[in-house]
């Protein structure tokens, strides 16, 4: 028997780009992700953006972190996301997960096609913006579209 996958996009780009529905389905989305890789199993464990996260040592750690800036980025805007959901972590560690260039110009080309339907005053913020910034918890390395990304024209 075949099961889809449910749809989770655990974005690459800086959650700053992301508008408040993005932004609070990113947060719940990621914290289901964190409990697939503690579970160790389920279908969201299988999920192929969660691979750069089992890829590394530590990757409890690596979601946490990734969480840890969501969670800056909503309390910037002044929203109230549980802080008790992300486990205390260490901003000491230097290493960072890989993510293409072409993935993240990929995602936030993506990311303005779902504005252009939802939030047209948010695309107009962020349509122009040239140099995109990943979450913090990636380095940008040269490349294409990652081979994990479902792509959709």
């Amino acid at each position: 028997m075949y099961f889809e996958l449910p749809h989770m996009r655990i974005w690459s780009i800086h959650p700053k780009y992301l508008d408040q529905v993005g932004l609070v389905a990113l947060w719940r989305e990621t914290l289901l992700g964190k409990a697939a890789l503690i579970r160790g199993r389920g279908g969201y464990y299988n999920h192929p953006q969660l691979e750069r996260f089992k890829s590394m040592d530590d990757p409890i750690f690596y979601i946490n972190l990734y969480l840890r800036y969501v969670y800056d980025e909503a309390k910037r805007r002044g929203y109230n996301f549980d802080i008790n959901k992300i486990d205390h972590i260490s901003f000491d560690r230097k290493d960072k997960i890989n993510v293409t260039e072409g993935q993240i110009r990929y995602e936030f080309e993506h990311l303005k096609k779902k504005l252009e339907i939802r939030n047209k005053n948010w695309l107009r913020k962020i349509e122009n913006i040239k140099e995109i910034e990943p979450n913090p918890v990636f380095i940008v390395v040269p490349g294409p579209i990652e081979n994990w990304e479902k792509i959709k024209l």
